[in-house]
């Protein structure tokens, strides 16, 4: 091809590329040079950010930064993980025109010459506030979820992995067990049961029950820390994903010895590690 031949092709893309660009309105994609001087801009930036190209074109990008991550330097942060990295995406609060804020998902890509003298940076900019909102919201109903259980101080609830290893621990489960959250997160729930039901697959055979009919129920002898035992109501319920895999179990354990007055005495069959019935 023909010097003035290549010169008419990359005018052609490059046109092509702008009307690209201009027709992108749901996000902002724009050039920086070296220094984050705004040195283009499509409708998208302006739906987005509320400026004209007028207004904006050779002010510093940080302009869109809040006040609190400009005096950390966040903006020339970013533009130098960019360089070095090829590549930075972060999500973060960026101010628009009339100083409202949104929350922004941001990716900077460096632009280089041929051989590789860098030239500038390429800027996307997507508003992701309503999914971080959505997170938010998501983030505040678990913690009131979680301060909600561990309100809870007459039933042991907590979390188990698919294989039974326990992932959570309430009040609750600390004064009916009888161990601190750090003495049994990570460790296999068939700890609480006795060396009988142990030895007979019980706690397996539970987790079966469970995946199988999403719930299993039982009223069973258990062995607290210091190997008292106690007669509880156990309900165990499978937690599934969108797919309907197994994701873990939520335990729920009801200490009846109390109300019950079922206690046997040490010489009784369960504190002889004989297997507890199976209701």
């Amino acid at each position: 091809m023909e010097p003035e031949d290549r010169y008419r092709a990359s005018l052609s893309e490059d046109g092509h590329s702008r009307i690209l660009i201009d027709a992108i309105t749901d996000c902002a994609i724009y050039m920086l040079n070296t220094d984050g001087m705004v040195v283009s801009w499509n409708p998208g930036a302006r739906r987005l950010k509320g400026y004209e190209a007028r207004e904006i074109v050779g002010e510093n990008f940080s302009r869109y930064y809040t006040l609190e991550d400009r005096n950390a330097g966040l903006p020339q942060k970013a533009l130098a993980i960019a360089e070095r990295d090829g590549r930075f995406t972060a999500e973060g609060w960026r101010v628009r025109k009339d100083g409202r804020r949104f929350w922004a998902h941001v990716t900077i890509h460096p632009i280089r010459a041929p051989e590789g003298m860098l030239m500038g940076f390429a800027k996307i900019t997507r508003d992701f506030s309503e999914q971080h909102a959505a997170r938010e919201a998501l983030k505040q109903s678990e913690e009131r979820f979680r301060l909600l259980v561990d309100g809870i101080t007459d039933y042991a609830v907590y979390m188990l992995s698919p294989s039974g290893e326990i992932l959570t621990w309430n009040a609750g489960a600390t004064r009916i067990k009888g161990y601190a959250a750090s003495e049994v997160l990570g460790r296999n729930f068939a700890l609480f049961y006795t060396p009988a039901d142990q030895a007979a697959g019980e706690p397996a055979k539970a987790l079966a029950i469970a995946a199988r009919d999403g719930r299993f129920a039982a009223r069973a002898w258990r062995v607290r820390k210091d190997g008292s035992l106690l007669r509880a109501d156990v309900v165990i319920d499978a937690i599934r994903d969108t797919e309907g895999r197994i994701t873990g179990f939520a335990k729920i354990t009801r200490d009846l010895s109390a109300e019950e007055d079922l206690l046997p005495d040490l010489h009784g069959p369960a504190a002889n590690g004989h297997a507890s019935p199976r209701g």
